[in-house]
């Protein structure tokens, strides 16, 4: 393995230099010179050897395993970080199957590639670490709520009704005050959600760091958009969908005073109709427009005479401004009260107990060859598992336009 790998190491820089110099004569927009041309030609038959002997090296190794002739491999170093080693042949193998397909990969190659149970090839962790922790600076409703991972279709959510306490004690006579918890359980399903990214061939011969980095803002940034509005009005599992905060019907609703009208009153019997408990660490979560109508509002304190304005704009930057006291964020696919009927249209409460969002962390990705070959594309197909819902109804109130 070490020889192998220090083939490998070869290889990948002799195949840079060889890039470097096209790049060169790209950058200064010319041909390149005579003498370049020869040093091009001497590299790439430079690479064609090393990886000619590279595959011989390979093919002995695997006689030798088969007729059992063979030295076995001295016990690493201790010091050695092998882990590291493995996990860097792995993410150049990704690479170079995004490149050439399996038919373009040497046979360590292929063995080093990580597949699922349907045989779709697994993003390196590193890169899905990344993309992960990613969205949570691309999205709202990660920054409010509990995020968690799982290896399973479904997590189960299981809860108890309130437990009852007294005070005494049985020595003194005082009776025990009985109680009876009712066990209650549900499922946040983990749904299906795809993705498609078109690569041009030329920009698939990019170093590995800018393919990576192609790879991680594509799929973070179209994720983040489309999880984001499922976390919000998602129509559930029947729908294939995660459950939406805005559109579930277990949480309970503060009608408006008037329809199509959110007036200051609406807002605070908003607020104090959320437990005291919850209120601490709770936030609202509304569109763009209605907290522009929100703006506006001021308590009347006389016929014609009106107070400060509710809305307190934060002058911190990157900080949310607030309302009552408490941060206001904006998730644009929440309804509108005058454009929307029967439905919520602001969310207040402790979003990370009240809705919980699950992660599958593995990525997959599926190579499309011809698909897009005549527009000089190639496709991959991504495949997330992700889901949400409400984990505690109790702990978020919404205002419903009851039209």
């Amino acid at each position: 393995m070490d020889k192998l790998l220090e083939m490998r190491r070869q290889i990948k820089t002799e195949t840079d230099s060889l890039d470097e110099l096209l790049n060169k004569a790209d950058s200064e927009n010319r041909n390149m010179t005579e003498e370049e041309i020869k040093q091009y030609d001497e590299g790439i038959k430079k690479v064609q050897t090393m990886k000619a002997q590279q595959e011989r090296y390979i093919e002995v190794n695997k006689l030798q395993d088969e007729l059992g002739n063979y030295e076995p491999l001295k016990p690493e170093p201790e010091s050695r970080d092998t882990t590291k080693e493995d996990e860097d042949l792995r993410k150049h193998s990704f690479f170079e199957w995004m490149r050439k397909g399996r038919g373009g990969l040497s046979d360590i190659e292929n063995r080093s590639l990580v597949e699922d149970a349907t045989g779709q090839i697994l993003v390196p962790e590193d890169i899905t670490a990344e993309i992960i922790r990613a969205l949570p600076e691309l999205t709202v409703m990660r920054q409010l709520c509990g995020v968690r991972t799982t290896n399973r279709d479904r997590v189960k959510i299981r809860s108890l009704t309130e437990v009852n306490m007294g005070w005494g004690k049985l020595e003194t006579g005082s009776a025990i005050t009985e109680s009876t918890p009712v066990p209650s359980s549900d499922s946040i399903y983990v749904e299906d959600l795809t993705g498609l990214v078109k690569i041009g061939r030329d920009e698939l011969q990019d170093a590995d760091y800018n393919l990576q980095a192609y790879i991680q803002d594509s799929l973070a940034n179209k994720r983040a958009e489309v999880e984001d509005t499922a976390f919000a009005i998602g129509t559930g599992h029947a729908n294939l969908q995660p459950d939406g905060i805005a559109v579930d019907t277990d949480i309970t609703n503060v009608n408006l005073d008037t329809a199509d009208t959110m007036t200051v009153e609406d807002l605070i019997e908003l607020f104090y109709t959320v437990p005291a408990k919850y209120r601490k660490n709770a936030s609202f979560l509304m569109n763009s427009l209605t907290e522009m109508a929100v703006r506006n509002l001021r308590a009347e304190v006389a016929a014609g005479y009106y107070g400060d304005f509710l809305w307190q704009p934060n002058v911190q930057a990157g900080k949310p401004n607030t309302l009552l006291g408490h941060p206001v964020y904006n998730q644009d696919d929440m309804n509108y009260p005058a454009d929307a009927t029967a439905a919520k249209v602001v969310m207040f409460g402790d979003f990370k107990r009240a809705y919980r969002i699950i992660d599958r962390a593995q990525i997959s990705i599926v190579r499309l060859d011809e698909l897009y070959a005549e527009a000089g594309l190639v496709g991959f197909m991504a495949y997330f598992r992700v889901g949400g819902g409400i984990v505690q109804t109790d702990a978020m109130r919404a205002l419903y336009n009851n039209t």
